[in-house]
């Protein structure tokens, strides 16, 4: 076997046979010799590298092909038309096919079939068009072996054979595994799609750490299963022993994606062996990483639409109303996005994409930048073989930070940030969070910040203070029973995991755990202010929001409109609304959510959290009220104080005429008599003044009371006095059915976009 050999700083050029200056490329480049060797069948005598290009095109800087491989030892030195050239970047360079013209001028030089471009961790493999000007290169899915080149209509075949998806081809063959599945097991729809889930897992799996015993074909398959029982199953022990290959396969697969508690330690293939193999046989002409994103991704959820639908339809919201939530908040990059109800993920998924296309956009402009500073701003000067060399290292430099790297903890570029720093969600249901995992995979990362956990709950990096932006469509029409007690098995009690979120997060992922572990046996709805008020899931999961917020974040959420216009609210909505700012509410058409089988008619709140500085103004607001009315009682308590000290004057004067009546001295006896009589009389009359002021004063508190709290929304409402802009859409793009309409969403979004750049909303 090949290896690649590194000593003091030098790398050792099989090729050559010479030793080089370590270098990234050239280290990427050995190692990408090695597999062609080890993994496809190639040998030494048939490959060369560093080739010059004599007649290169202009613009081609280093004019030398990186790996030059010819079909055999006999045609290289026959200086015959090479087979397949390769271009070679260090490992942590983005691969972006249109930096690499200088690629194709060499594969037109060579008049190779395939082209590949590579930095081991991403390798994007292209046949060559020949006959077709200007040179035109189609994507394949993968090397093919050195035996199954030797023959040209062998080879024609493999690579008409060997590609990537189209969309129809992979939402197509998507449910032919679900119908053989459904046939051949029985299983429901949505246990159909778990198994379906682990196979395609198991498949990225292969793609992204080639081995010759992980899934890849049904030869490959069988080849490995044959290894499994004659070198592995016979050495195993307990339980182990009875795992069947396939069972042996699924569990490296959890393995690999422990950290993201995909599966369940005890979860299995539930399919038979047949199906299995049957599916794999469906999928192995197919390369899932190759694959572009938007295909996959977009296939993938057509996908799950119609696998769903009905029991689980309520986890899917319409694409045309995620977009325009999304792009509404207009999340930027380095902002922290959370779903705590995130279904399939479709709104992570957005979000997702839509700060990587600013990222991307970015290095565009930045490449632009380069290009006219060093070639002029039309390319004049693209001859100059210097500046193309500059061009093409800074553009490849950019390119580093379109990489997401396989380390889930590394987060070196931009992409990676996003992807591993930025998108957090939870789903309550475990099969909901698995699909939203899936899901995200497909459409290009960010999977790793979804949990199965319940959304009212902090877990991991989701508690409060913490977000920018938070979009969701929650669950509703249900109620959170107030018999609903934090469970112990709610509490997070991995060790591990605890210490390596407190050195990521700090002493406020400590403060955070305590709303469960300190909470244990209360009712869910004691952690929440509104719980006193509502149980309605919806209500509990606009003030999780409100509190998931960084004080100015902003939110979306899709809610029901009884939440706006129902009395028994109404004392919730006075909260939330000391809490944020309403910035826009859209109504929506009742048949929106037709196709998900929901016939609520929804609503879309935009809020933005007040800072502490506004919370302030509010509480002394609200402090001010009260200072007042209490002053109020006050006032009202010291007139039935005022009678009081009138009534022990009195009893004094008493007291005193008594004494004078016992006085032997007094001579005026009947006039003290009559004088004590009246006092006697005005003390009575006093009790019963008081009587009547004390019944008087305990009414007008009574009613101050009754008032305060409208005197406090009427002091609050005149200082968050603002226009609510309020808007009714007819046709949000999509009818009952499902089937595509007018979408007045896109223009409301571009007037909503001006009136908040103008008005200095965000």
């Amino acid at each position: 076997m090949l290896e690649v050999k590194i000593e003091n700083n030098k790398i050792y050029i099989p090729l050559k046979d010479k030793w080089n200056q370590l270098t990234p490329e050239e280290e990427v480049r050995q190692h990408f010799i090695c597999e062609l060797v080890n993994e496809y069948g190639y040998s030494l005598d048939q490959m060369d590298q560093e080739i010059k290009v004599t007649n290169s095109d202009r613009g081609t800087g280093r004019a030398s092909a990186d790996i030059v491989l010819w079909k055999n030892k006999e045609e290289k030195l026959a200086n015959k038309t090479a087979f397949m050239v390769i271009e070679c970047k260090a490992e942590k360079v983005g691969i972006c096919e249109k930096d690499f013209y200088q690629g194709y001028n060499y594969a037109t030089w060579a008049r190779a079939k395939i082209f590949v471009a590579s930095n081991l961790l991403e390798t994007k493999v292209f046949k060559v068009i020949e006959d077709e000007l200007p040179l035109k290169l189609s994507r394949v899915s993968g090397i093919p072996h050195c035996e199954e080149i030797q023959s040209d209509k062998e080879l024609e075949e493999l690579l008409s054979k060997t590609q990537v998806f189209k969309r129809d081809e992979f939402a197509k063959l998507l449910f032919q595994c679900h119908s053989v599945i459904r046939n051949n097991d029985k299983l429901s729809p949505e246990a159909a799609f778990d198994e379906i889930s682990k196979i395609l897992f198991m498949k990225i799996r292969y793609e992204r750490n080639p081995d010759k015993h992980a899934i890849f074909s049904l030869a490959h398959l069988e080849e490995g299963e044959k290894h499994y029982e004659t070198n592995i199953r016979p050495y195993m022990t307990g339980e182990d022993k009875k795992a069947s290959y396939i069972d042996f396969l699924f569990r490296q697969v959890k393995e690999q994606f422990q950290a993201d508690e995909l599966f369940e330690e005890t979860e299995q293939i539930k399919i038979k062996a047949g199906s299995f193999k049957q599916i794999v046989k469906m999928l192995e002409i197919y390369n899932l990483s190759e694959t572009s994103e938007d295909i996959k991704g977009i296939a993938f959820e057509g996908f799950l639409g119609r696998t769903f639908r009905g029991e689980l339809g309520q986890f899917f919201t319409p694409r045309t109303v995620v977009d325009f939530i999304v792009e509404l908040l207009d999340p930027k990059e380095g902002e922290l996005v959370c779903d705590p109800c995130c279904g399939s993920g479709g709104f992570l998924i957005k979000a997702f994409e839509y700060i990587r296309e600013q990222i991307e956009k970015d290095i565009d402009g930045q490449k632009d930048s380069i290009k006219a500073e060093y070639l002029g701003e039309n390319l004049e000067n693209i001859e100059d073989e210097e500046a193309n060399r500059i061009v093409e290292e800074k553009l490849l430099e950019l390119n580093k930070e379109l990489v997401i790297s396989k380390d889930r903890e590394e987060c070196e570029t931009r992409l990676d940030t996003l992807s591993k720093k930025c998108i957090y969600g939870t789903d309550a249901n475990s099969r909901m969070a698995r699909v939203s995992k899936m899901n995200m995979i497909m459409h290009g990362d960010g999977h790793g910040g979804v949990h199965h956990n319940d959304g009212l709950l902090n877990v991991n990096g989701i508690f409060e203070n913490r977000f920018d932006v938070i979009v969701t469509n929650p669950p509703f029409g249900s109620r959170v029973d107030s018999e609903l007690k934090i469970q112990e098995s709610d509490k997070y009690t991995d060790k591990k995991k605890i210490k390596y979120y407190t050195d990521k997060y700090g002493e406020d992922y400590k403060k955070a755990l305590k709303q469960v572990s300190d909470n244990i046996g209360k009712p869910i709805l004691d952690l929440y202010e509104v719980g006193s008020m509502s149980g309605l899931t919806e209500i509990l999961f606009i003030e999780r929001c409100l509190n998931l917020l960084k004080p100015n974040g902003r939110t979306g959420i899709v809610l029901p409109e009884g939440v706006f216009n129902s009395s028994n609210l109404e004392k919730s909505r006075k909260f939330f609304e000391r809490k944020g700012k309403i910035i826009l509410l859209v109504s929506l058409p009742q048949e929106v959510f037709g196709s998900s089988k929901a016939t609520v008619k929804t609503s879309v709140l935009f809020m933005q959290k007040y800072d502490e500085v506004k919370l302030q103004e509010i509480a002394d607001i609200e402090k001010k009220v009260k200072d007042d009315f209490e002053q109020q009682k006050k006032d009202i308590l010291a007139e039935v104080e005022s009678i009081d000290t009138q009534i022990a004057a009195v009893k004094e004067e008493i007291k005193d005429l008594k004494k004078r009546l016992k006085d032997k001295k007094e001579t005026n006896k009947d006039a003290i008599q009559r004088e004590l009589e009246s006092k006697v009389e005005h003390e009575n009359n006093l009790k019963e003044e008081k009587k009547e002021a004390k019944k008087d004063a305990a009414d007008r508190i009574k009613a101050l009371d009754k008032q305060l709290d409208s005197a406090i929304e009427d002091a609050i409402k005149e200082e968050l006095d603002y226009e609510i802009p309020v808007a009714e859409i007819d046709f949000a793009g999509i009818d009952s059915t499902g089937k595509k309409i007018e979408n007045q969403l896109p223009a409301l979004l571009e007037e909503y976009t001006t009136y908040r750049k103008e008005n200095g909303v965000w």
